[in-house]
């Protein structure tokens, strides 16, 4: 993606269900678990760029001994920050015996615990402070009442999520999805808590015995199905509760992704499925996707029970995981980009002529070379269908240097675009910032001939053009291409997301600024005025009965003819080369990723009534002149 957005965080939770002794038996460190929970964050790092942290619980600990342990760090090296300094502090100055020792780490230190919790930090809003990043906790006297949270999900609804707080009486800190979805969580947890505890009481057990009597008898579906009744949006939250109980849960769209692992000695459960695999060495059969709606709950005992806490609906599952967010590591998503790629075949051939000796393919940035490989085995595809046809043309005339000819024929696939070191603009005025700016990427001199090739250029997705528009066109003009065609892998991203992602402001899509010009050239521009006016109408509605009023915006022109739009608007002035622009369709956005069919950034169809209420008002924004978030 060569603009830059923000997106999603990750997590990864490890539960030890033998006694740490046993780990430091079998892989020599008690410390395992730990160790486990660094690998995974590490094989996750592309979830996170403003931070990260960790938290722990130490089962069946005695009254007045610490049992929670927590660290965070918002540095820009988070993970060798954080996990460096728990080590540096705790465990560099230990005596062998004492490494060894797993009862006396367990009891002595910090972070050696059965229940490890760690997240990293991928903020769509808001301060990169250490408040910002998670795990939050939320302490109590009671063990059963301490909450550990942290998770990958936004909600459309926390204005009505934080006033039903202030109706049970609470007085929360602050107005956020995060504060918010902690404090509902562990209302319930203390209300589940003392349901038990009245309900105990009558029979004479002294209060250590209700004590126990609740960490068995403890419902966490059916806290978590009270806590989450109205939560509109995406998320995976993962939880730890002081006595030992932990969950993971998953919205019911399946919209943000999560993955568990289970055997007799851990569970786990990660944002990624390849982390696990790698972190365990296991099978990818052995790694299981939690079902949208499900709750993975791990009892203080180990038992394990996974069910659905939630209704589940028709599933979304974010498309954008698959074109660029997770890592293409997974086998699933690495075939699916390259399907996205190949099936723009027939549009990039039709946009050359199919002259394969004038055109140079490439791809920028990096993040798109695995769409760029389906593309091309495409390419290939069609060539070998074109020598094929040449061939069985020719009959008995066909000689030998004519064969020869036609089999050399081959498509010119060269590194144009390099992404430089970054660079940092002490400058302060905006021109020469600009200028700075346009030098992120370099070019490879000398493969492009001046005037007679076309270069065609694949990028995973294009959402402000930005960065098309003031540094890559600029440079690889200089090639003097006869023609740049920049293709894309993913559709023309034209509604706003609040699921997870940082895009919620409508005039920051490149293709919402090519539909409005298109309004008004062609006489139109009224029609923004009768969608501002229907947004209106329905912001008093309930969510649930608000309709998507800018879809309809779309319908008055094709979907080439906003791409021709959008390649003027990013198209540098003065550059020679005429600039054409390819967009994946949507439909086949479907067909590359089935299992995946959230695409409500590309389609307008919100998978909760939250969205729809957020892209009217994203809309309403863009008409009043707000530069500010929609949710």
């Amino acid at each position: 993606m060569s603009d830059f957005i923000k997106h999603e965080c990750g997590i990864a939770l490890v539960r030890l269900l033998k006694p740490l002794s046993f780990y430091q038996k079998k892989y020599g460190s008690a410390l395992y678990g730990l160790e486990k929970l660094r690998l995974l964050m590490q094989k996750q790092r592309n979830r996170g760029q403003d931070g990260a942290g960790i938290a722990t619980i130490k089962l069946q600990a005695a009254p007045g001994h610490k049992y929670i342990s927590r660290k965070r760090s918002n540095a820009s090296n988070y993970l060798d920050d954080l996990f460096g300094s728990v080590y540096a502090k705790h465990f560099e100055d230990l005596t062998e015996e004492q490494q060894n020792d797993a009862d006396w780490l367990k009891a002595n230190k910090p972070y050696v615990g059965e229940l490890l919790l760690g997240h990293l930090r991928y903020g769509t809003h808001g301060d990169n402070t250490i408040e910002t990043c998670h795990p939050f906790l939320r302490q109590n006297n009671w063990v059963n009442r301490n909450l550990i949270l942290a998770g990958n999900f936004n909600l459309t609804n926390v204005d009505e999520l934080f006033a039903e707080l202030v109706e049970l009486g609470q007085y929360p800190k602050e107005v956020s999805d995060t504060v918010t979805v902690l404090e509902k969580i562990g209302h319930f947890l203390d209300d589940e808590v003392q349901r038990l505890h009245t309900w105990f009481k009558p029979d004479g057990h002294s209060n250590i015995e209700i004590n126990e009597l609740i960490f068995e008898n403890l419902d966490v579906h059916r806290l978590l199905r009270r806590a989450s009744r109205k939560f509109d949006g995406g998320y995976v939250m993962a939880g730890l509760i002081g006595h030992g109980d932990s969950f993971v849960i998953r919205d019911p769209e399946g919209i943000r992704p999560a993955f568990s692992y289970q055997d007799d000695e851990v569970v786990v459960v990660a944002s990624e499925r390849p982390a696990i695999q790698t972190a365990f060495d296991v099978h990818v059969s052995k790694v299981h996707e939690i079902e949208p709606g499900n709750a993975l709950v791990v009892k203080y005992n180990g038992k394990i029970i996974n069910k659905p806490f939630i209704e589940k609906r028709r599933r979304a599952a974010c498309s954008f995981e698959r074109i660029y967010f997770s890592r293409g590591t997974d086998r699933d998503i690495y075939l699916e980009r390259k399907k996205l790629g190949e099936l723009l075949t027939k549009d990039v051939l039709k946009s050359v002529d199919h002259n394969y000796d004038r055109t140079v393919f490439s791809f920028v940035p990096n993040t798109a070379e695995t769409a760029f490989f389906g593309l091309m085995e495409g390419i290939e595809k069609a060539l070998n269908c074109y020598k094929k046809e040449k061939i069985l043309s020719q009959g008995k005339d066909l000689k030998q240097k004519k064969l020869e000819k036609i089999l050399a024929k081959k498509a010119r696939v060269e590194k144009i675009v390099v992404k430089d070191a970054k660079q940092r603009t002490f400058i302060a005025d905006t021109t020469s910032r600009g200028q700075m700016v346009s030098h992120v990427y370099d070019v490879t001199y000398g493969i492009v001939e001046n005037e007679k090739d076309t270069l065609v250029l694949l990028d995973d997705s294009i959402v402000r053009g930005t960065t098309l528009k003031n540094s890559i066109l600029q440079i690889v003009s200089r090639l003097r291409p006869k023609k740049i065609v920049i293709v894309s892998s993913a559709p023309q991203i034209r509604y706003p997301d609040c699921y997870g992602i940082d895009m919620s402001k409508m005039n920051n899509f490149v293709a919402f600024r090519a539909l409005v010009a298109l309004l008004k050239e062609n006489g139109k521009e009224h029609l923004l005025d009768e969608t501002y006016e229907r947004c209106k109408a329905q912001e008093g509605l309930p969510k649930e009965e608000i309709t998507n009023a800018v879809k309809a915006l779309y319908d008055h022109f094709s979907y080439e003819q906003v791409s021709q739009k959008i390649a003027e608007i990013v198209t540098p002035k003065g550059i020679k080369p005429k600039v054409e622009i390819i967009y994946q369709t949507v439909e086949n956005l479907r067909k590359a990723c089935p299992n995946n069919n959230g695409d409500w950034y590309f389609s307008g169809e919100y998978p909760t009534p939250g969205g729809n209420k957020v892209v009217n008002r994203a809309f309403m924004n863009y008409m009043e002149g707000k530069n500010v978030r929609a949710y």
